[in-house]
């Protein structure tokens, strides 16, 4: 059970759109928004736990046909925050544009991460015996979204503090294009794979 926590703690705190997501939200709209938005993420990526857990999730990754449909589906979302995060950057006044819905934002970014499914079946591999019955898979799967969860409240309580959010407001124009751009790089990457495979 070790290794697969350590695993799935190690995709999870990686940096990427999720993690970004939730940061930028925290110094740009403070802790409550971004909170809501951790809540979200962690929803999606538990869904996709439990997917794994039942055996969902490696059905769907044998799937081209449902891959390419999360590819497209998750490369529009971050197309769609890149859109978003340059729109903000264009405005003159020194607060960001706000996210109307925070945690349904943070939720369908999840449920649409082709990566969190991979990441998933990848950790529950790891260490998980076919014969010790249902057991650890479940205590596996409820550990990893605990893992999950307090990765998103971290990030969204730590950037929400005062030298974070102080940063961004100096720097906000630059940050939010750099993330626009990084958004709409992965957006387009996964939209390609999702065309060329």
């Amino acid at each position: 059970m070790t290794a697969i926590l350590l695993a799935f703690a190690l995709v999870t705190y990686a940096p990427g759109p999720a993690n970004l997501a939730v940061s930028v939200l925290a110094m740009g709209q403070g802790p409550r928004p971004a909170i809501r938005m951790a809540l979200g993420l962690a929803l999606g990526l538990a869904a996709w736990g439990i997917a794994a857990a039942l055996g969902l999730g490696a059905m769907l990754a044998a799937s081209e046909v449902a891959m390419t449909g999360l590819r497209l589906g998750g490369g529009a979302i971050l197309l769609w925050l890149a859109w978003s995060g340059l729109r903000g950057a264009g405005r003159t006044a020194a607060a960001p544009a706000a996210i109307r819905a925070p945690f349904r934002t943070g939720l369908l970014l999840n449920l649409s991460n082709p990566k969190a499914v991979l990441a998933w079946l990848a950790a529950l591999a790891v260490g998980l015996d076919a014969s010790a019955g249902a057991g650890p898979l479940v205590m596996a799967t409820a550990a990893c979204a605990l893992i999950g969860l307090s990765n998103y409240l971290l990030w969204a309580l730590l950037m929400s503090r005062d030298l974070p959010r102080r940063a961004y407001i100096r720097a906000r124009r630059g940050i939010e294009t750099g993330v626009a751009l990084i958004f709409g790089a992965a957006g387009a990457e996964l939209i390609r794979q999702g065309v060329t495979r």
